[in-house]
C-alpha cells in the first residue's frame, strides 16, 4: 500500500516519505530503509527478524499472541502450538533475533498473558521470564497491569483477573533508560498521602516515625527532603492503572496507548527506532509517530498490515 501525496503535504515531517510502500512483503525486505522506517513488514515474525541486520532498535515494545486463545485464521500464526511448551520455545526462538536487532543499550517491553489449563493457572508469563534470563536477558522489572475495566468473570472458586504482566528487560546492564519521562506525581505530603502525620514530617529532622524499611534513610530523617523528593515527580511505579480499549476495526484486542505510551518514552529517545514483531492494529506504530519516534512493525495477517496502515496515517 502507499500513499499518493500532492507537493505540500509531501513536505511535512510526519508525511515526509509516504509516498512509498508501507506494507513490504517478506521477500522484498530489501527495499526497507532502516533510516526511514515507518513501515510494516508482512511475513511470520521469525522468519523476517532472521532478515533484519543487527542493532539497528533502540526498544521493543510487544504482546505475542495469547496461548490457546484465539484463532487469528492464518497460517504459521502463534497460539495455537498442540502444548504450552511449544509456544514457549517459539516464543524463545523470536526474542533470541530481537535480542540480536536490538542496539546495545536496548531494551524489551513484554506483555504477556496466561492461560488455565484443567483449571490450573499455567504460570506461562513467569515460564517466559525466566527462560529468558537463562538467555542471558537482564530483567529489570515486572510490572502489574491492572485494568480497572477487566471482563466480569462466573468464576467461583477463585478471584476474578484483573491484571497482567508487563516485563522490562535489557540487553545488557548499561541500557537507555529515561526515568524522568515518565515520572509521577508526588504522593507524599498530597491530600492522598497515607503516610501517618502528613504535612508535620516535611522538612524536619527525625520527621518520619518508621523505624522499620526507612529506618537507614539519611535524606528523610535528618530532613533533607529537597534530596529525597525529585522536583519532576516520584519515580515510575510498577503497577500501572490502563483501561482496556478497542479499536473499531479489529476484531481481536489492541494494545491500549496508555499501556505502551510509558515504555516508548523511558526506552527510545525521539527520532529512535521501535519495533513490535507482532504488530496487530498497529498501535505501538501509532504511538511511536505520535512521541516522535520511528518504528517497525511485524504482522503475519496481511488483512491486520492494511489495517494498521489506514489507522495510523488515517487513510
Amino acid at each position: 500500500m502507499t500513499i499518493p501525496l500532492n507537493p505540500i503535504t509531501a513536505n511535512l515531517p510526519l508525511f515526509m516519505g509516504l509516498d512509498r510502500k508501507l506494507i513490504i512483503n517478506v521477500e522484498d525486505l530489501d527495499q526497507v530503509d532502516y533510516n526511514q522506517a515507518n513501515v510494516i513488514l508482512n511475513g511470520e515474525a521469525l522468519e523476517v527478524l532472521k532478515k533484519l541486520p543487527d542493532s539497528i532498535i533502540q526498544t521493543v515494545v510487544t504482546s505475542p499472541p495469547y496461548y490457546g486463545q484465539r484463532d487469528y485464521c492464518t497460517q504459521d500464526q502463534i497460539g495455537i502450538e498442540k502444548t504450552p511448551n511449544n509456544y514457549l520455545n517459539r516464543l524463545l526462538e523470536i526474542f533470541d533475533q530481537i535480542k540480536r536487532i536490538l542496539k546495545e543499550d536496548g531494551t524489551l517491553w513484554l506483555n504477556i498473558g496466561d492461560k488455565y489449563i484443567d483449571g490450573s493457572l499455567a504460570g506461562l508469563p513467569w515460564q517466559l521470564a525466566i527462560a529468558l534470563k537463562e538467555r542471558n536477558w537482564i530483567l529489570r522489572s515486572d510490572i502489574i497491569w491492572y485494568k480497572p475495566n477487566a471482563m466480569p468473570s462466573s468464576v467461583q472458586n477463585r478471584p476474578t483477573t484483573d491484571h497482567e504482566y508487563l516485563f522490562l528487560f535489557a540487553k545488557n546492564p548499561k541500557y537507555y533508560y529515561d526515568a524522568d519521562a515518565i515520572r509521577e506525581p508526588h504522593v507524599t505530603f498530597s491530600d492522598n498521602s497515607k503516610m501517618r502525620g502528613g504535612r508535620n514530617h516535611l522538612g524536619k529532622k527525625g520527621g518520619t516515625p518508621e523505624q522499620g524499611k526507612n529506618a537507614g534513610n539519611s535524606n528523610l530523617h535528618n530532613g533533607r527532603w529537597d534530596q529525597a523528593f525529585h522536583p519532576k515527580g516520584r519515580n515510575k511505579r510498577t503497577v500501572w492503572e490502563v483501561p482496556l480499549s478497542k479499536f473499531r476495526e479489529a476484531h481481536f484486542a489492541v494494545f491500549p496507548e496508555k499501556l505502551i505510551e510509558p515504555c516508548i518514552k523511558a526506552g527510545a529517545p525521539e527520532g529512535s527506532l521501535v519495533l513490535d514483531p507482532f504488530f496487530g492494529a498497529g498501535t505501538t506504530g501509532l504511538v511511536s509517530l505520535n512521541l516522535g519516534r520511528k518504528f517497525i512493525g511485524i504482522e503475519l495477517n496481511k488483512q491486520y498490515c492494511e489495517i494498521a496502515v489506514k489507522r495510523i496515517f488515517s487513510i
